[in-house]
């Protein structure tokens, strides 16, 4: 089954599964049902493994075959040595941990690579529903009102740069999830999503 088929609802998983390379070490941080992993394992052959913090998405992940350790992000990745794997992916949950910054660092520590996919809300629908509403956006990537929401750190695509900068990181490669000249020229106006490769500085 194709990846279009497995990920109609997440954009950012068709990306993630072209960047990753066939027989890899992936750790996929907050890995939800495990579906993502899935994909990469029967696709890619990857050696991979998820860390999830929800029981019920750990027994759903199971049931898709993909070994998953329970553990709270927040907490840090004590749990796995320096550079154990290619390949650390974070899909969508940066703006749900606490200190994001500290958990890009933690990312590359582990990792050879990490690829990082966040919702920018920068992007141009939310910056109108802010101007012209004068409330906080509500949109397909951000379907929670202000007060019931995961989503603790929402930052921009340039603000995610800037950290980069910050922790001595290196941009591989930043891929908006739209398509076009405008979200590859403006990525931070007109992509709702973005998935960042980023690697240690001297890499």
């Amino acid at each position: 089954m194709s990846s279009i088929n497995h990920f109609s609802s997440r954009k950012d998983f068709e990306i993630i599964l072209d960047i990753v390379p066939s027989h890899t070490r992936v750790l996929d941080l907050g890995c939800g049902d495990g579906l993502l992993l899935k994909t990469l394992r029967e696709e890619k052959q990857v050696q991979g493994i998820g860390v999830e913090i929800s029981q019920d998405k750990i027994i759903r992940s199971v049931g898709n075959n993909v070994p998953v350790i329970h553990e709270d992000l927040n907490n840090g990745l004590s749990a796995f040595k320096d550079k154990s794997f290619d390949y650390v992916i974070l899909s969508q949950t940066l703006q749900a941990v606490e200190r994001p910054d500290i958990l890009v660092s933690e990312i590359l520590r582990v990792g050879k690579y990490g690829v990082i996919s966040f919702i920018n809300m920068g992007f141009l629908h939310s910056r109108l529903q802010i101007m012209f509403g004068g409330r906080m956006p509500e949109t397909e990537e951000l379907p929670f009102p202000w007060y019931n929401s995961p989503n603790i750190h929402l930052a921009t695509i340039r603000d995610f740069r800037d950290l980069c900068r910050s922790k001595s990181a290196r941009i591989v490669s930043e891929i908006p999830v739209e398509k076009g000249f405008m979200a590859s020229l403006l990525p931070n106006i007109f992509a709702s999503t973005c998935v960042f490769v980023i690697a240690d500085i001297e890499k």
